[in-house]
Formats: C-alpha cells, structure tokens, sequence
C-alpha cells in the first residue's frame, strides 16, 4: 500500500485554513479544492459561489470568497 505523500510540495493540506480567496479560474468551485491533499479530508463536495462571491463548505466550515 502506497504512503500518503504528506510533504509533496505539489499540494496544500487540506482544510488547513479557515478562509480561502478564489478566483474565475478556480470554478467550478469543490472543497477540498484540488491543489489540496485528499487522504486525511473529507468527501469532494461542488459549492455555488458564482451568484453572491462568497461560499461556505457545510463539512469542514471554510469559507471561500471569490475576487476578481
């Protein structure tokens, strides 16, 4: 069984923060984003952000605001 790689400079831990600025190019939008590691988080989950700029992950609490 393969090693999770905990300290691959590739990818950030998940749900590391509280608050996270995203952009266009970020959508569609999915907590864990995918330039975070996946084996210690939760389930992918898509959020709407698009109609108010500001988003909420209902399993880990981050929140997302978008900016242009």
């Amino acid at each position: 069984m393969a090693t999770p790689l905990v300290n691959d400079a590739r990818f950030t831990q998940a749900n590391a923060e509280h608050s996270y600025q995203v952009t266009r190019a970020d959508l569609p939008l999915a907590c864990p984003m995918p330039s975070m590691t996946l084996w210690n988080s939760h389930p992918r989950v898509y959020l709407s952000i698009e109609a108010t700029g500001a988003a909420k992950c209902p399993y880990c609490g981050a929140d997302y605001h978008l900016v242009d």
